[in-house]
């Protein structure tokens, strides 16, 4: 059974960075899979904000382009989000999610599944401004 465990949350001030890790164990499967970051403020829903797929092409939620990237260490089996030039409203708790990575024989290519299957607990980050 796979576990991600999320680190690397805090306190900023807005224009500073923060460097979030997502470690994963209990799987080799980490170097295949589709990984991705979410966060939640209150009161609000779940949003995504970068994704990654097995081959390292990597995605972002408009108001992330240009100042979040989104990594992965196969060796290490972890995941990272570095944040620069936050603002107030990147205030959120902040989870990473795995999901299902496929093989198409037709293509012969790996694609991810639509749904992410595997969570985090989540690692705070706030941003004052």
């Amino acid at each position: 059974q796979v576990h991600l465990v999320e680190s690397g949350g805090g306190s900023v001030q807005a224009g500073g960075s923060l460097r979030l890790s997502c470690a994963a164990s209990g799987s080799s499967a980490f170097t295949r899979r589709c990984m991705g970051w979410f966060r939640q403020a209150q009161g609000m829903q779940r949003e995504g904000v970068a994704h990654i797929d097995t081959y390292g092409n990597a995605t972002y939620e408009d108001s992330v382009k240009g100042r979040f990237t989104i990594s992965k260490d196969n060796n290490k089996n972890t995941l990272y989000l570095q944040m620069n030039s936050l603002k107030a409203e990147d205030s959120a708790m902040y989870y990473c999610a795995g999901r299902v990575v496929r093989y198409r024989s037709a293509s012969h290519d790996w694609y991810c599944d639509d749904d992410y299957t595997l969570w985090g607990q989540g690692t705070q980050v706030t941003v004052s401004s």
